[in-house]
């Protein structure tokens, strides 16, 4: 029973998202630090007010925070942001300039007599007739 747990646990699927899980984490902790710690306040000294959970009303004694939800959409906005514009479209770039286009082989050449486009292995051009060597 302990060897089939083994041989699942050190299965590569399992190691790999172990892994990965383990990299999102430490990567959600950075970009929860830079919007922290960086455009949050960068908001706040251009909005004056950074934190909106103050912010409620009142309907026959049922209090509604809607500045709470005010928050946590700004957050998500700008953390989606930050995720898009510091990581998305950089990878992005990177990949498609680390992109080698392999030209296709061809398929096609040119007939010597009337320079019409032929298949490879033709022996006769379709357009002219002319023997092709």
């Amino acid at each position: 029973m302990l060897k089939g747990f083994k041989e699942f646990i050190l299965r590569g699927n399992v190691v790999d998202l172990a892994v990965g899980v383990m990299v999102g984490a430490a990567f959600g902790a950075v970009i929860t630090a830079l919007v922290k710690d960086l455009i949050t306040p960068l908001i706040g000294a251009v909005v004056k007010s950074p934190d909106f959970s103050g912010l409620f009303f009142i309907i026959n004694g049922s209090k509604f925070m809607y500045g709470d939800f005010l928050n946590a959409l700004i957050s998500f906005l700008i953390v989606a942001s930050v995720v898009y514009f510091f990581v998305v479209v950089p990878i992005n770039t990177l990949v498609h300039r680390m992109k080698k286009e392999e030209p296709l082989d061809p398929t096609t050449k040119k007939c010597p007599e009337c320079l019409s486009e032929i298949p490879l292995g033709a022996k006769r051009c379709a357009f002219c007739a002319s023997i092709i060597s």
